[in-house]
């Protein structure tokens, strides 16, 4: 491995990281694009969309360590919501992580091209008044935050993104679950997510073990200080700049499809 790739995958998993913990989730959302262009961009290693995946997935689960850890004080952690959604979510990643070898690159992408569009969309749909409520007394529908969780599982889990950049609009919007609560307690669904995604990446063998090592070190350094960058910026701009990265991401990956 060069250096200069060395490099790449470092500020490449440390940028993931900050802003996993800065939004509550995985990072995959500009990671995976960022893994697949920019390398071959710059004359390096190409690299497919099942290691890109499998690199997603074992960041993924490393920079939402950090993030929780910081979000472990104060009620913005919902131990309810984390139960159901993070037991239901696990299931579902393993499964898409398993069965994703059975699916080609083109197909990869095309399934995380409609997660970021279903995502960028619902971020659009106003939610005032959402953060005036008190975190002691949110509540959500059980049965409708287990099955949703199943299904983003199966789908995040072929890309190896936890699923958190559609699980957060999802909370918002659907779950109506206040800003910061969001973020906090998606980091640690998103961990639970990663578990079942990067079991099945690597019994796949579709994990790249010293690019992995790299962006791993990057995201334990990079997660604790996106948490605490969180926890100072006011919740609608922190809205704000995930739509915008959502959004981006969908574009970007449709038109790379729709040219080729």
């Amino acid at each position: 491995m060069s250096i200069l790739l060395f490099i790449v995958l470092f500020l490449i998993g440390f940028l993931g990281s900050l802003v996993s913990g800065m939004l509550g989730i995985g990072g995959s959302i500009i990671k995976y694009p960022m893994l697949l262009y920019i390398p071959p961009l710059l004359g390096l290693t190409a690299f497919t969309a099942h290691e890109v995946s499998g690199l997603s997935a074992v960041q993924v689960f490393f920079s939402t360590i950090g993030g929780v850890w910081v979000f472990r004080n104060g009620y913005y952690l919902n131990m309810k919501l984390i139960i159901y959604m993070g037991s239901s979510i696990i299931v579902g990643s393993f499964i898409g992580g398993y069965g994703s070898i059975l699916l080609n690159d083109i197909m990869i992408n095309i399934t995380y091209a409609i997660l970021a569009t279903i995502a960028a969309i619902m971020m659009f749909v106003p939610n005032k008044g959402l953060d005036d409520i008190s975190l002691k007394e949110v509540t959500f529908n059980k049965l409708l935050a287990t099955s949703i969780a199943l299904l983003v599982g199966i789908a995040a889990g072929v890309v190896g993104a936890a699923g958190a950049f559609i699980l957060v609009p999802i909370m918002l919007v659907i779950l109506k679950i206040p800003t910061r609560m969001t973020i906090a307690s998606s980091l640690a669904i998103t961990f639970l997510s990663s578990v079942g995604s990067v079991v099945g990446k690597i019994a796949t063998s579709q994990v790249l073990l010293w690019p992995a090592i790299i962006v791993v070190i990057a995201s334990l350094l990079g997660g604790p200080i996106g948490a605490n960058i969180s926890k100072k910026i006011d919740t609608k701009v922190l809205q704000i700049i995930l739509s915008v990265l959502i959004l981006a991401t969908a574009i970007k990956l449709w038109f790379d499809m729709l040219v080729q």
